[in-house]
């Protein structure tokens, strides 16, 4: 075979079904000539083994971190005289999940208790501030200085001040409902991924020192 330069885009961390892993499923190829890019595509990398099955039944998800030097080696064994360019990640973290799992009542009642969680946890943190501040007293106090009497009840300050901290929540996440109000993540989606990338630092660092790298 003569010469060929193949790009490889190495993917950070990767979701399969099947116990069968091949390079189109963990990394993006690109070469001139599609026949090598179809093959190359279709090279096993790594099979999930039945322990590895057993395991997952009891785990949801079972891991295994794989090496780019690993593609690339099994790559120009498979396709002799290809020279393989790696711009991506330098590990692979492959996840083998169960979906089957996720769809168990079980799941929605997790849900369910995680929303219940944050929403009641979060009121009692407002609500908690703001007897911490004595707001009402200072509601109370603003209202007296600048109408020149008591309040009686509640005034247009705590009915202006309600409608703000809704609308500010509201626009804070960027969701009404199910719908996102702009095109920009939310600071739940940045946290999310942030966390997400520190998991996967942390699982390539933990296979690297127990020699669990492929």
């Amino acid at each position: 075979m003569a010469n060929v330069n193949v790009y490889l885009i190495a993917l950070k961390n990767i979701q399969v079904q099947a116990d069968e892993v091949f390079i189109k499923d963990v990394a993006k190829i690109y070469c001139s000539d599609d026949k090598v890019t179809a093959k190359i595509k279709a090279v096993k990398i790594f099979t999930f083994s039945n322990k590895s099955a057993e395991k997952l039944k009891k785990t949801e998800i079972n891991r295994q971190v794989i090496s780019v030097l690993r593609l690339i080696e099994m790559i120009e064994a498979a396709h002799p005289g290809v020279t393989v360019n790696s711009l991506g990640e330098m590990d692979i973290l492959v996840e083998k999940i169960n979906k089957r799992k996720h769809r168990q009542p079980a799941e929605f009642f997790k849900i369910a208790l995680a929303s219940g969680v944050c929403f009641f946890g979060t009121a009692f943190t407002i609500m908690a501030f703001h007897n911490d501040i004595a707001i009402n007293k200072v509601f109370s106090k603003v209202y007296e200085l600048i109408m020149g009497q008591p309040a009686t009840g509640y005034t247009i300050l705590e009915i202006s001040y309600s409608i703000g901290l809704a609308l500010g929540i509201i626009i804070f996440f960027n969701h009404v409902g199910g719908r996102r109000i702009t095109k920009d993540p939310t600071p739940i989606e940045v946290a999310m991924r942030l966390y997400q990338d520190d998991v996967d630092k942390a699982l390539v660092a933990t296979a690297e020192r127990e020699g669990k790298i492929l």
